[in-house]
């Protein structure tokens, strides 16, 4: 192998095991994204000279059958901007890394035993139904939106005449930090060698589905110490309105809250169990307040009053052994939500020398935290 290959190679292995180590505080993310570009770019125009040589000497000779050398795609920065993508926006990985090969029967009759089913069963857990709702940026740390609370006014004049200058004042700054999201899991060896492709596929998808509840649980209700900022975290931001019992007046007392402004993009959210206690009830004209459609794709829309319903188990549902002041649903517009991403996912597989273990992490780096407030409108339980 070319000498700077290899000391490319050892320096990104530097890199992530700075990466994984938690308690490395001083880590500045700027700067190592910056190399691990620059070697990217190094370590591929380096491949790229080796190909070319390898094909002229097959063109020379045809003693030497020896394959090319592929350079690991999995390593690229292409390659971790498609995966996180994948995790935060549900798109599907591009063709080029998706593997192009077919299983025969004879590769894996020593892997897989005849009695054991290629599948992994496994309980369900409901996520993905916030994530997508929120607007999502990838700015460095340190990113600052400035926020205004006064907007100009336009004022009618007569002709030929003008109006008075207006001053566009900011009132604040929103920063952006970074916390580091993590998961990792580790098999026996043994186990890593049973059933290996559809434990491979569930695995990945497992962690996945873990990086993903916990950005929607921190959204939601995030303390901001160490993970983003919830919309429920500060209780003193938005309407609150005190219910007793679940009736047609309390989603009228709500819409009401709700400034006009917002009537278009604001979702209710709440648990399944919340929501199914508005069926059968109905207006004064005597129609449903609650609807259940499905969609072009089969999955069902749920609506109350006209609006759109997002589920989640992030949330208190309402019942009557829920304490006093416990908020169990709210209304939103979660385009003022900013999840900023700093750094791609990455995933990596390595072995426990010890234990010969197979451990597979990956790592992301975010904050998130409520731009606007405006449209928040939160239902808690009465006291008695």
């Amino acid at each position: 192998m070319n000498k700077r290959l290899e000391e490319i190679l050892q320096r990104k292995e530097e890199i992530r095991s700075l990466l994984s180590d938690e308690g490395n505080k001083n880590i500045n993310f700027d700067d190592i994204e910056k190399e691990l570009r620059e070697l990217d770019e190094e370590e591929k125009e380096i491949r790229r000279r080796q190909t070319i040589i390898d094909g002229m000497g097959t063109m020379t000779t045809r003693t030497n059958t020896a394959k090319p050398v592929k350079a690991n795609i999995y390593d690229s920065e292409e390659y971790r901007q498609a995966f996180m993508n994948y995790v935060c926006r549900g798109e599907r990985l591009p063709k080029e890394f998706r593997s192009d090969e077919v299983t025969a029967t004879t590769d894996i009759g020593a892997l897989v035993p005849p009695v054991t089913l290629n599948k992994i069963i496994e309980k369900l857990e409901a996520y993905g139904m916030i994530l997508p709702l929120v607007t999502r940026t990838a700015y460095k740390t340190g990113m600052v939106i400035p926020t205004a609370s006064v907007k100009p006014t336009a004022t009618w004049v007569a002709e030929g005449a003008g109006s008075d200058k207006q001053k566009k004042a900011l009132s604040g700054t929103i920063t952006f930090g970074h916390f580091k999201l993590r998961c990792a899991v580790a098999v026996t060896l043994e186990t890593e060698n049973m059933a290996y492709s559809a434990f491979e596929t569930t695995l990945v998808k497992n962690i996945v589905e873990a990086m993903a509840k916990a950005l929607e649980m921190a959204i939601i209700s995030g303390t901001g110490s160490g993970q983003p900022t919830g919309i429920l975290t500060d209780d003193s931001k938005g309407a609150k309105l005190e219910v007793s019992a679940l009736d047609y007046q309390t989603l009228i007392n709500a819409e009401a809250e709700l400034p006009m402004e917002y009537e278009n993009g604001a979702v209710w959210v709440m648990t399944k169990k919340t929501f199914m206690q508005f069926i059968g009830m109905v207006d004064k004209n005597g129609q449903p307040i609650a609807r259940v459609n499905y969609g072009i794709g089969g999955k069902p829309e749920r609506i109350l009053l006209g609006r759109t319903v997002k589920l989640t188990n992030y949330i208190d549902t309402f019942n009557e052994s829920l304490g006093a002041g416990k908020v169990f649903a709210f209304l939103y517009n979660f385009a003022d939500y900013t999840l900023n991403t700093n750094f791609q996912i990455g995933i990596k597989t390595y072995e426990d020398n010890d234990t010969d273990d197979i451990i597979r992490k990956m790592i992301m780096v975010c904050d998130g935290k409520p731009i606007i407030y405006d449209s928040l409108v939160k239902l808690v339980k009465a006291g008695e």
